[in-house]
């Protein structure tokens, strides 16, 4: 509890409980249509079979009723196989795109970074980008702020992903909560209040196992970020086996990973409120913890795997601690950071994150080790069988919502996982973590249509999910952009990703000429 007491007063400090500007109605997307036939694509059903097609489609009411093989690739589509079209039906001819099942973002923030950061900025982002659910941890903006987007989103008058909202241990209480009895009645009132879920940061052990107990008997998920300041008696294996479902990041493994210590090996100096000691030092973890393939990391790994505990890495958002230049210098930055992020990013001792002090080579190279580390621990839990999910955490340390989620599936393809591991670790893993599998996360008959439509091959090149596009010399020696996400479909109901995107383009244009502080400007 000490964890987010200083970290919602942080918050409070920033003003970031102004609450922001609201998702406005919704005037984008077509449908859910009685029925719509996507004809002509390539399917990737997201449970790890490879791609299939062309394939038709059918669509009704939102469910996927019929999914046809029509044909083969590089020649005639044989006609009848096809489904029929009724007159009134939508059709929509994909010319050999490539079909994914809607993206889950396991950890994003609606907003609650920088002050002011509008509803609608975010979730045109996330959906332009092929995310169709997010769970929303900690719900910064208010738990009555937040539900109220949710309800929006499920009735589809908004733009908007699906939203899973988790509610950060604690909040909305007056009062510290000390006791287990304090716990079990804070888990009841946010259960009545519609979250589906908690974010913990750290609490005493007798507290979290009364508030993970009480969780369990509402239905409600968890997820957690190991806290440095009370990691010592409540690490991933500790929280694991008093029923936590999910850890956030990576801190509290490599503490379940030490055989030499029991704390992490601080520097004297080390000041918790320092941001750069705090990140710096956090650099330095994967080295203290147990080797690849020792007896250590290998009991923690399967226990975890016993224990059914989904790990949601979110490698992106510390990625500028192994390179700072290169995400300073993003090149969506120019024409979609908002001037107020782009602000809350720069070195501040105040935010958190922004924790560009005196960073140095050193720092990186530190970072760099720490990845390979986190990396190689990542893929040999999905080896064996372990739950690895997707997700961002954008909004702080140079990252921008929807682009930090492709980046977080070119990461897991670094560490290790092909093509079709990283779409299952996005779609069908988050789905079954979230308990929604029997509605979302593959392309299955009788599942929602939640779908991702992209005109290029993203198994071979996850860069062309970028709304920026991929960067290629065309056939007549010239530079050009291809790729990006055609369309999204959520609940049936078809997003152009483009228009959803150039909504966005004019939000942050407008932003600049109110507040012009821009990454061209430093």
């Amino acid at each position: 509890m000490r964890h987010i007491l200083i970290i919602l007063s942080l918050f409070i400090s920033f003003n970031i409980f102004a609450a922001p500007p609201k998702a406005p109605d919704r005037e984008q997307g077509e449908g859910p249509y009685k029925r719509l036939i996507l004809r002509n694509g390539y399917m990737v059903n997201g449970e790890g079979a490879p791609a299939q097609g062309p394939v038709d489609i059918v669509i009704e009411n939102d469910r996927i009723s019929e999914i046809v093989v029509v044909g083969n690739p590089g020649v005639p589509i044989k006609s009848d196989k096809r489904p029929v079209a009724n007159a009134n039906d939508k059709e929509m001819d994909l010319n050999g795109s490539y079909i994914l099942p809607g993206f889950v973002d396991m950890h994003g923030h609606i907003g609650g970074s920088a002050k002011g950061i509008p509803a609608e900025y975010v979730l045109k982002l996330w959906l332009a980008h092929g995310i169709t659910t997010v769970r929303e941890p900690g719900s910064f903006n208010g738990i009555d702020w937040v539900m109220e987007h949710v309800k929006k989103s499920n009735k589809n008058s908004i733009a908007a992903p699906r939203i899973v909202p988790y509610v950060g241990f604690g909040m909305g209480q007056n009062a510290k909560i000390n006791t287990p009895k304090q716990a079990k009645t804070w888990v009841k009132e946010v259960a009545a209040k519609g979250a589906k879920g908690i974010k913990f940061f750290g609490a005493r052990p007798e507290i979290m196992s009364a508030a993970l107990s009480e969780a369990k008997k509402h239905g409600l998920g968890s997820m957690m970020h190991h806290a440095q300041l009370d990691v010592t008696h409540m690490n991933v294996i500790d929280s694991a086996r008093l029923g936590l479902t999910t850890m956030e990041h990576w801190y509290g493994l490599p503490e379940a990973l030490f055989e030499n210590q029991t704390i992490q090996n601080y520097s004297p100096n080390y000041i918790y409120q320092n941001e750069q000691h705090r990140f710096g030092e956090a650099g330095q973890l994967w080295s203290q913890a147990a080797k690849p393939n020792s007896a250590q990391w290998n009991a923690v790994r399967d226990e975890l795997i016993k224990l059914d505990f989904t790990i949601n890495p979110t490698m992106t958002i510390y990625e500028a601690s192994r390179d700072l230049m290169k995400e300073m210098r993003a090149e969506w930055h120019d024409e979609y950071t908002l001037p107020t992020l782009w602000k809350f990013f720069q070195p501040s001792r105040y935010a958190h994150g922004s924790y560009w002090f005196d960073w140095t080579t050193d720092n990186e190279i530190a970072w760099k080790k720490n990845y390979q580390l986190w990396m190689t621990f990542l893929n040999d839990y999905k080896n064996h069988g372990g739950r690895i999910t997707t997700g961002s955490d954008a909004g702080y340390i140079f990252k921008i919502y929807g682009f930090a989620y492709i980046r977080e599936l070119e990461l897991l393809r670094e560490s290790g996982f092909n093509a079709l591991e990283v779409v299952k670790s996005a779609t069908y893993n988050g789905a079954q973590a979230l308990g929604m599998e029997d509605e979302i996360g593959s392309i299955r008959i009788g599942k929602k249509a939640d779908l991702v439509i992209v005109e290029e091959n993203p198994l071979a090149n996850f860069k062309v999910l970028y709304g920026t596009k991929h960067f290629r010399l065309n056939d007549n020696n010239e530079p050009s952009r291809v790729g990006g996400v055609k369309y999204t479909i959520k609940d049936g109901i078809v997003y152009d990703a483009e228009s959803l995107l150039s909504d966005v383009r004019a939000i942050v244009k407008q932003a600049k000429t109110e507040l012009p502080t821009s990454p061209e400007q430093h």
